[in-house]
């Protein structure tokens, strides 16, 4: 059997608010919901190196608590990661932890994901996250990487600095 290519959702060559798969980042806050975080997404360029930069403030007032930066994974449905192992992103962060979220064909409502967390070290590194790492979030159904829709990374969970860049996003064999 024939290994597949890493599959680049984003290497951030746009410098601009699109993905290199034609998507568009945007971030999501807790506001949506009457929670009082806050959050900006900004293309920038860190230690040479061109990346989204995720700041803002996770707020638990108001039964609140993310901010999260979203990126449709195929501009036109759905992604098959099938033939993938996980998601690798490249990210440089503020020693917290964070939370990558998948949406798929079945999350249905926006409470609903697969998750799973990881530690962003204050400087530029790799983090590969298998698909059989995600855990259903308010759903009964295991994940289904022949569904994929959306993903987020994502300051959740409690009052927290969010802060951290993201360089690249890619599915990996």
């Amino acid at each position: 059997m024939r290994v597949p290519s890493p599959l680049i959702i984003d290497d951030r060559t746009s410098n601009t608010m699109y993905a290199t798969n034609g998507a568009c980042w945007r971030v999501v806050t807790d506001t949506v919901m009457g929670g009082k975080s806050f959050g900006k997404l900004i293309p920038t360029v860190v230690d040479e190196l061109p990346c989204l930069h995720l700041k803002g403030k996770v707020s638990l007032e108001n039964n609140g608590g993310f901010v999260q930066a979203s990126l449709d994974l195929n501009e036109s449905g759905l992604l098959d990661g099938s033939a993938y192992i996980g998601i690798e992103v490249v990210v440089l962060g503020n020693s917290e932890m964070y939370n990558l979220h998948l949406r798929t064909d079945d999350t249905r409502v926006v409470w609903q994901s697969y998750r799973s967390t990881f530690y962003a070290r204050p400087h530029w590194h790799t983090v590969k996250l298998p698909f059989d790492n995600f855990k259903p979030h308010r759903l009964d159904k295991q994940l289904d990487k022949r569904l994929l829709r959306r993903l987020g990374v994502v300051a959740i969970g409690r009052s927290m600095p969010a802060n951290i860049c993201i360089a690249s996003v890619s599915l990996y064999p």
